[in-house]
């Protein structure tokens, strides 16, 4: 979509963004065409805030925005450098770049409905569940997410869960002049500390979630929790209300950070709504779970609903109920949002089921069950492991690795997750990144050992119906197809890490590689020879 030229007066644009920013009564009627912090990015007209960032120090790269036209440099109070453009100072440039972005395009978050979905695991689940039911109902949905950023027929990739503050600005900018009345938007635990959501207000907030991960970044638990409960704390509306998903009875730690959450909610002036499996104010009870999907009971103090989707496992229905409870906080009656929610078969790489040509869901019983998933954590590979223990398998053969440049903490405890509840179990190269990929594969094994689990060859493995063994792969194409083409009837085949990815990454190389199109040329294969 072309948009429209847009201009602001630099003190309009500084008022409007409400920030301790001196401007000089000479410069106030500069014109600006645009906000950046990317030096490289800047054109003619455009103000460029310096943001000193993890890696790069944008303060650096002044000079270079200058050259580049920019009319204006806001940087930090402690800069002590000269610029031939006005140069204006704050704390905290990162804390403005937000606002600044927001109101150069009128603060879009106002225009629209916000569903803000923060947790673990789900996230993406959870956006496609949303995107269904709004549409439902009779609104307009956009989607701000992992797999991709989609509105109104429009559809591209995500670098990134969340964008950057200019990106993301530019991109609700563009929803609500597309008419998108819906945004769900999967809000990280990263964009959170980085302040990347700064200027965006929430009418709704999910919490789904919280496991180890990301502790490389964040340090510990509580400093992961700490930033995710920003979201309720800090980016909710005047009127808006969070959505907390129970775990559980069972699970104490999970829960624990669950109530501290209704706590910071019940403090405060926003509703809470609370919903989980026989739990909560929104319950599912009654329910099944086999291969076809999940029928459940959906029950809230004003009406009960039976729900039937063909999505698959007790952490599916707990992300179904996420949703309804998003569509009662949004005012959705109970069978509109169960109708919505239902219409989703399947999202990209969260437990999606893998057929050979030209089947469905309900055919190909000559070849095993094959899904392909993007749990990258403990908890979400335990999670889809006992979803699919719990359907009964011949053998449950499962094919994983570990990011590398990520939290080494969790590669022996997924190791020992998959050693515990998989009957055969190849562990192979993820994305690697910069590290080795036997170092990444040999902590893993680390934790299989643990269980004392046998080490046997792959292919002797899966010949036998009997024996329980793990082996080292290190060309994921290669156990995949081992994993396959050994793989029976009555047999599930799970290839998890990866998800939606189409690429690896090895060193500094981003390679073409897709865990569905691996899979789906090896049932082929497969059938061709049952």
């Amino acid at each position: 979509m072309m948009e429209r030229m847009r201009k602001k007066r630099l003190g309009d644009l500084l008022a409007a963004a409400k920030l301790a920013i001196l401007c000089p009564a000479d410069v106030e009627d500069v014109e600006i065409c645009g906000v950046t912090d990317d030096s490289r990015k800047v054109s003619p007209g455009m103000l460029f805030v310096a943001v000193a960032g993890a890696t790069v120090n944008g303060h650096r790269f002044i000079n270079d925005a200058v050259a580049n036209g920019c009319a204006a440099v806001l940087a930090c109070r402690d800069f002590a450098g000269q610029c031939a453009v006005p140069l204006m100072k704050i704390d905290d440039t990162a804390k403005a770049l937000g606002y600044l972005a927001a109101a150069f395009f009128d603060f879009p978050c106002r225009r629209m409905k916000m569903i803000g979905i923060t947790g673990t695991n789900g996230k993406t689940t959870c956006t496609y569940l949303l995107e269904s039911m709004i549409g439902l109902a009779g609104g307009t949905p956009g989607v701000i997410g992992t797999v991709s950023v989609r509105y109104q027929g429009c559809e591209s990739p995500a670098a990134l869960t969340t964008p950057q503050p200019v990106e993301l600005q530019q991109i609700l900018c563009q929803m609500v002049e597309a008419g998108v009345t819906h945004v769900a938007m999967e809000v990280s635990s990263h964009a959170l500390a980085q302040q990347r959501i700064n200027g965006v207000w929430f009418d709704v907030a999910l919490f789904t979630n919280i496991s180890r991960d990301h502790l490389d970044f964040h340090g510990s638990m509580a400093g992961y929790f700490a930033e995710k409960e920003k979201l309720f704390a800090s980016y909710l509306k005047e009127d808006g209300k969070g959505v907390i998903v129970l775990g559980k009875e069972e699970e104490q730690e999970g829960n624990g950070w669950c109530d501290r959450l209704v706590d910071v909610l019940a403090r405060g002036k926003h509703g809470c709504l609370t919903c989980g499996i026989g739990r909560g104010l929104i319950q599912a009870g009654n329910f099944k779970f086999d291969l076809q999907g999940i029928r459940a009971e959906i029950v809230t103090l004003e009406a009960r609903c039976v729900l039937d989707s063909p999505l698959v496992g007790d952490f599916n229905l707990r992300n179904l109920l996420a949703v309804i409870g998003c569509g009662t906080a949004l005012g959705y009656d109970l069978p509109t949002v169960c109708r919505g929610v239902a219409g989703v078969a399947g999202v990209p790489g969260r437990l999606e089921r893998v057929l050979p040509n030209g089947d469905t869901l309900r055919q190909g019983r000559e070849v095993a069950a094959v899904f392909v998933d993007y749990a990258h954590t403990p908890d979400a590979l335990e999670n889809v492991l006992l979803t699919l223990r719990a359907l009964n398998p011949a053998r449950l053969i499962v094919v994983f690795g570990c990011g590398g440049d990520r939290d080494r903490g969790k590669r022996p405890l997924m190791g020992g997750v998959a050693a515990r509840l998989a009957d055969v179990l190849l562990v192979t190269s993820d994305n690697p990144r910069s590290e080795p990929p036997q170092k990444i594969m040999e902590e893993i094994v680390a934790g299989i050992m643990e269980e004392k689990l046998t080490k046997a060859k792959g292919e002797q493995l899966m010949q036998s119906r009997q024996q329980k063994g793990y082996d080292v792969i290190e060309e994921r194409a290669e156990a995949i197809r081992i994993a396959i083409s050994g793989a029976q009837a009555g047999d599930v085949v799970l290839i998890s890490g990866k998800g939606h990815e189409s690429y690896q990454i090895i060193g500094s190389r981003k390679l073409f590689f897709d865990d569905r199109q691996q899979a789906k040329a090896q049932l082929n294969i497969a059938r061709q020879a049952a």
